[in-house]
């Protein structure tokens, strides 16, 4: 698990700009296919682990429930017996109950680390939603600024051509090449701004899924749940 959220937190982390940036400079959106199909691979995998880890979940709290119920039960017991007089089955009941409460230690130290493994998986995938989200954007306008350049580069040389043969100078060549190199500082920005933005956006999700769990577990103690 632990390389599958390594996988994931390198994909997070990647750079869109730069992503961006190759594609730019090899004048192709295969860059990005290409971490669009790491991205889809691991929300698949990520989807599954979530699934597999949420089940372990449910089972360590109905077992850890099921133990809580038997230690209920016993303390219960020991009472009436002791009420009885009934020593030796008194004794024997407390040992029962100081072992089915080590139990219930246990199961509750392992519902803990089960759930923070859920929190972190389910945060994971979110974050890699969004990311996936914000690329497929990136491409689709890349790809279009890319034919856009491509029908300037034949623009260009065309004009090329009649400048040779008239003898005009470079004016007009420099002002498409100009307004080719300002559309890519454009979405050049436009992908820092994206980012930024995403960054703002999964801090905003992360702290309102932390304040629901902290009025989830105060509901809980209060017996509003």
């Amino acid at each position: 698990m632990a390389s599958l959220l390594e996988k994931v937190q390198t994909l997070i982390s990647a750079n869109l700009h730069a992503l961006v940036d190759r594609a730019l400079q090899s004048n192709s959106i295969a860059v990005l296919d290409e971490y669009i199909r790491q991205v889809e691979s691991s929300l698949e995998d990520l989807e599954d682990a979530v699934a597999t880890v949420g089940g372990q979940l449910k089972t360590l709290q109905r077992k850890q429930e099921e133990y809580e119920g038997k230690a209920r039960e016993l303390d219960r017991n020991i009472d009436l017996l002791l009420q009885e007089g009934k020593e030796e089955l008194a004794t024997a009941a407390q040992a029962k109950l100081n072992s089915t409460l080590r139990l219930v230690e246990s199961y509750r130290e392992q519902v803990e680390r089960q759930r923070a493994e859920y929190e972190k998986l389910q945060d994971a995938r979110l974050k890699l939603e969004a990311r996936l989200a914000a690329i497929k954007e990136e491409r689709e306008e890349l790809r279009a600024l890319l034919e856009l350049a491509r029908s300037k580069e034949i623009t260009l040389k065309a004009v090329q051509s009649l400048d040779d043969i008239a003898g005009i100078g470079d004016s007009d060549i420099a002002r498409v090449a100009e307004s080719i190199r300002a559309r890519l500082d454009k979405v050049q920005a436009r992908s820092e701004m994206l980012a930024s933005r995403l960054d703002a956006r999964m801090d905003e999700i992360l702290e309102r899924r932390q304040i629901d769990q902290q009025l989830a577990e105060r509901k809980r103690r209060l017996g509003l749940a």
